[in-house]
């Protein structure tokens, strides 16, 4: 259902219920005034028969030929009037003309009553003067009475069968002209190509309503545009980096095809080593940040420890080629609640940049530590450290190709900053005297514990 045919709905049905409302509280108040005017004339002709009986205009003996009719000849309302004068015996002395022949009340009742005569619900009221030992009763039917409330509710709701349906036209009006601006919004997005990732301009005119809506808009073209440039410079830079060792691959297999010297071919098929490591490191990587862009996060009991032990086993033939050893170091039970694809992924990229950064016979050291509420994790190695052009645009990619200070495709620490960011941890680098140390944490800084406290870089 669109947004206008909703609010037209919406506005319809409140109008109905407001107006419908209104015709009942007009019922209701309309009700209760006419029952006390009516009441009021009753009350009024019973004491001015009563009072022409006791000063003797009517003679008791004479007031059937008298009262006959009294009461009949007047117009609209006081056509359905009706008097009876009983005497406090039992006999009736005098009527009106549309009077009901049989006595109403008891001799001894007086106020207001209803009754039913002949089938017909009638209200009466009733005045006994002992002194003159009479009773006179005057009432009219409350048919007509609601005769007379539905007249007045007729008026309203006559009208309101002419006022509603142009209501309602005025409101289709109304509600469509409000809208235009989300139409107008509507077909500028619809006239765009489908590379156009552009702001959209906000006129002065545009409503305060709309504008927060054109905000998201501008705010999602402008992180399309940031993921469209991201992915041409990741193209750019993977096209580069990947034809950097394959050219050396072609190079060095030419050498190693047609020297004659044996030292300078065992040199050509070390290079092509190294160049199919490191493009198939790469291309490892490659694969990482595809999956970590298209994963879903899914957490579940891990042993941290585990994962650690892991890594450093899947990484054991590299540190033994690099003449390095790792060691894991534990503290508290290990077990918490992560995703062990984004946590295992920043770890073992973590491990292998300290392998290639650390010297020959020195060892890598892993330390992990869990709290009730926080886990930390510790990278150390007796490499030079992060060059500080680096630890300031934590997580670009290829950034290494970018700087041109350290070797290496430059996605280790993009792919690791990436799937700490999804975890919803921390990652910092410092210097401490057991060499340089890379942290992870999901604790806040006043959470850290104190073996951790100085891995923050200030």
């Amino acid at each position: 259902m669109s947004i206008k045919l909703r609010l037209f709905l919406i506005l319809t049905a409140s109008t109905l219920v407001v107006w419908l409302s209104a015709v009942i509280w007009i019922e209701h108040v309309t009700r209760a005034q006419v029952e006390k005017v009516l009441d009021a004339r009753l009350m009024e002709a019973a004491r001015m028969v009563a009072s022409l009986v006791e000063s003797g205009g009517v003679q008791q003996e004479r007031a059937p030929s008298v009262i006959k009719g009294g009461l009949s000849k007047g117009p609209g309302y006081s056509q359905q009037q009706f008097c009876q004068i009983w005497s406090l015996n039992g006999q009736m002395i005098g009527r009106s003309e549309d009077a009901p022949g049989g006595q109403l009340l008891e001799f001894t009742q007086s106020g207001f009553h209803e009754v039913t005569s002949q089938g017909k619900a009638l209200r009466v009221y009733a005045i006994v003067n002992p002194d003159l030992g009479i009773q006179v009763t005057v009432g009219d039917s409350l048919e007509m009475r609601d005769r007379l409330i539905h007249g007045v509710v007729e008026g309203l709701a006559l009208p309101a069968l002419v006022v509603l349906p142009l209501m309602g036209a005025l409101i289709w009006w109304s509600t469509r002209r409000g809208l235009k601006p989300l139409d107008r919004l509507a077909q500028t997005l619809g006239r765009r190509h489908v590379e156009d990732a552009a702001q959209i301009p906000t006129a002065p005119a545009t409503p305060r309503e709309i504008q927060p809506v054109l905000s998201a808009l501008n705010e999602l073209l402008g992180r399309l545009n940031r993921a469209r440039q991201r992915e041409k410079d990741f193209v750019s830079y993977a096209a580069h980096e990947m034809k950097t060792p394959l050219a050396g691959l072609k190079i060095q297999a030419y050498v190693a095809r047609h020297t004659l010297d044996d030292a300078a071919r065992q040199k050509a098929l070390e290079a092509i080593e190294y160049s199919v490591s490191r493009t198939d490191r790469m291309v490892r990587q490659l694969l990482d940040l595809a999956q970590i862009e298209n994963r879903n996060l899914h957490l579940q009991q891990v042993d941290l420890a585990m994962i650690a032990r892991q890594q450093i086993i899947a990484l054991t033939e590299l540190a033994d080629r690099s003449g390095v050893t790792c060691e894991l170091e534990t503290l508290g039970s290990c077990q918490l609640s992560s995703d062990p694809f984004f946590l295992g992924l920043a770890l073992r990229n973590l491990i292998e940049n300290a392998i290639y950064a650390s010297p020959k016979d020195e060892r890598i050291i892993v330390r992990v530590e869990t709290t009730a509420t926080s886990f930390h994790i510790a990278v150390i190695d007796q490499g030079e450290g992060l060059p500080a052009a680096i630890g300031a645009r934590l997580g670009e990619r290829f950034l290494s190709n970018a700087t041109n200070v350290c070797t290496g495709s430059g996605l280790g620490l993009a792919i690791t900053f990436d799937a700490l960011t999804i975890l919803g941890c921390q990652l910092t680098f410092d210097r401490t005297p057991l060499g340089h140390r890379a942290h992870i944490s999901n604790a806040d800084l006043y959470d850290l514990p104190r073996d951790f406290s100085s891995m923050r870089a200030s």
